[in-house]
């Protein structure tokens, strides 16, 4: 088994094509376009220069061995240099929010490392020993429906409430160590987060929520937010932020994609075996004095069955 690192480096740095467009809520297209456009820089960066009579054009695709890594079973897409890593600023002067993402389709029983494995590489990213919110987004939550009280009925059948406590428990013991300093949860409605409270050691302090389908925060939810001292935050993330399908684009065989993975059908060789996306991170450092996003950018990780 091989598990593959994706990471998009610092987003603020790119340009505008990697920055999300008007009217692309709830879409993951700043984290493909990220991730695309990382790649290609990288395959630039990593390349040997092309002969001066080519100029560039119709240049074959470098090898994937140029611009990727291995470390034991860990396959990083593209190769991290860590020495470039870090704020500009001591930690302190900043406010850093991490949302994991447990992806659909993953081990359960895994995510105490998955939780571990991501925060680790945000933390070695940022040159930083600990973050100040911590937001985990489980698979299956929304807040779709024809209103907000329909919205908040249909949330509180969703999830599954035992796998969601178990895994709680590793957030709380990061919580306890220092590592984070505050814990959210995303997409829960009044009836979820109210069951939710009775049973867990280290409350949530923030509850995100996209109620862009149903436009307003259900009452009973900002009532209970306000009687327990949560605070209500809003997103435009995608529900499903990384699909399988999604991800064999971006690392296969096509005009767009990475040409990592193989595509037996044209012939063309890559890493073969069934793919199954882990999870996604992330992270964002704003200074504090003046509000500005300073560093922000995605890790995924997925699990290829060779």
């Amino acid at each position: 088994m091989t598990r593959l690192i994706l990471s998009t480096s610092n987003i603020m740095s790119g340009g505008p094509s990697i920055i999300r467009k008007p009217g692309a809520d709830r879409s993951n297209l700043e984290l493909t376009n990220s991730l695309r456009s990382n790649f290609i820089a990288a395959q630039q960066d990593y390349s040997p220069p092309l002969p001066a009579t080519n100029g560039g054009r119709n240049s074959p695709r470098p090898a994937v061995s140029i611009w990727t890594s291995r470390d034991g079973s860990d396959y990083y897409i593209p190769t991290i240099d860590w020495s470039l890593s870090g704020l500009a600023e001591e930690a302190s002067q900043y406010d850093i929010t991490v949302k994991l993402f447990y992806l659909p389709g993953a081990a359960v029983k895994e995510r105490r490392k998955y939780t571990q494995d991501a925060l680790n590489l945000v933390l070695k990213e940022l040159g930083v020993k600990s973050i100040d919110l911590l937001i985990i987004s489980f698979p299956g939550m929304s807040f779709d429906g024809d209103c907000e009280w329909k919205a908040d009925k249909k949330n509180s059948r969703q999830g599954n409430d035992e796998e969601e406590i178990e895994s709680w428990s590793a957030l709380e013991e990061l919580h306890e160590q220092g590592v984070v300093k505050r814990l959210g949860l995303a997409e829960f409605g009044s009836e979820k987060l109210s069951r939710f409270l009775s049973r867990v050691k280290v409350r949530p302090q923030v509850d995100q929520i996209n109620v862009k389908d149903c436009c307003n925060v259900p009452p009973p939810l900002v009532e209970l937010a306000k009687e327990q001292k949560i605070e209500l935050l809003t997103h435009n993330d995608s529900f499903n932020i990384l699909p399988s399908g999604t991800l064999r684009d971006l690392l296969g065989q096509g005009e767009k994609g990475a040409g990592v993975l193989s595509e037996s059908k044209r012939g063309l060789e890559g890493m073969k075996g069934d793919l199954i996306p882990q999870w996604v991170v992330k992270y964002t450092a704003v200074v504090r004095d003046r509000g500005v996003i300073e560093n922000k950018g995605y890790f995924a990780a997925a699990e290829l069955k060779e």
